[in-house]
């Protein structure tokens, strides 16, 4: 990949993956998600629930990341009561757009974040994606808000 790398990448507000997307009261904006690494032949996968909170201006601040095991193990019970703990914790929220940066951390010996896609090295255009999980894909143009699943 050789384009440029985004300054902020904008996340419409919506009732899928960012469906908990949005602004705190004191203007912080933030994503509440429940990234997973996917079960393969080699491993048994991972389930997860990740707030990721940013400044105004999209710069991440803080990722609170807590892991459940895999999917078919998981405590459902325990990992949605963590869920609604960190959206509690938030305070009053206004669900909407965030233009956030790109941004990783990494947690459980994985990375967690809105990450490059460099699989395609022959491929001129960029891919951001949320990882882990690959769930939601941002091209150009980065202020649009759309991503594909």
């Amino acid at each position: 990949m050789t384009a440029t790398p985004p300054e902020r990448i904008a996340i419409n507000h919506d009732e899928f993956d960012a469906k908990y997307v949005g602004r705190t009261v004191n203007g912080s904006q933030f994503f509440l998600t429940t990234p997973f690494v996917p079960e393969s032949s080699s491993r048994p996968g991972a389930e997860y629930v990740a707030l990721y909170l940013f400044d105004a201006g999209g710069t991440l601040q803080e990722a609170r990341i807590e892991a459940f095991g895999p999917r078919a193990a998981m405590d459902l019970t325990a990992r949605d009561a963590c869920f609604e703990r960190y959206l509690a914790e938030l305070g009053e929220v206004q669900y909407g757009r965030i233009e956030i940066a790109p941004f990783s951390v990494e947690r459980f010996g994985v990375t967690f974040g809105l990450v490059a896609d460099d699989r395609d090295e022959d491929d001129d255009a960029a891919l951001y994606i949320m990882e882990p999980g690959n769930y939601m894909a941002f091209f150009e143009p980065w202020d649009s808000g759309d991503y594909d699943t």
